[in-house]
């Protein structure tokens, strides 16, 4: 089973972070962390690399019946989407699949969530 969903879209970096945070913000996600890992690896190794940055997505309801179902829950949130540009122009977007993360996780109550959530992930890489 993959663990992610994929998309590569024609553009900007730039602008592939406002259209996946626009995208998230439709499913009802906000974006809780952005890391940019391009700037991390420069200050802390002073390598080049390209662009790439995690946004922590998080859908604060869902997060909230996780945490009921499942108090240590919180060491797989939020939900993290890649963004990075290998070649110029092009942009892959990639989000974690909550439903395969959550399978070393023994509850069903969990896992009903994590298929919900799983649904809304793919929609916003459907939509890009």
């Amino acid at each position: 089973m993959e663990y992610y969903f994929s998309k590569t879209i024609a553009g900007s970096f730039d602008d592939a972070i406002q259209k996946v945070t626009e995208a998230l913000k439709a499913e009802g996600f906000g974006i809780l962390t952005e890391i940019d890992i391009k700037a991390t690896l420069k200050k802390k190794l002073d390598v080049d690399f390209y662009n790439y940055k995690i946004l922590g997505a998080c859908n604060p309801p869902f997060a909230y019946k996780a945490l009921l179902a499942e108090d240590k829950i919180g060491v797989m949130l939020p939900c993290n989407v890649i963004v990075q540009e290998k070649v110029a122009g092009q942009v892959e977007v990639s989000a974690v699949d909550p439903a395969a993360s959550m399978k070393a996780i023994e509850n069903k109550n969990l896992q009903d969530i994590a298929i919900e959530v799983r649904s809304r992930l793919q929609k916003v890489i459907e939509q890009l």
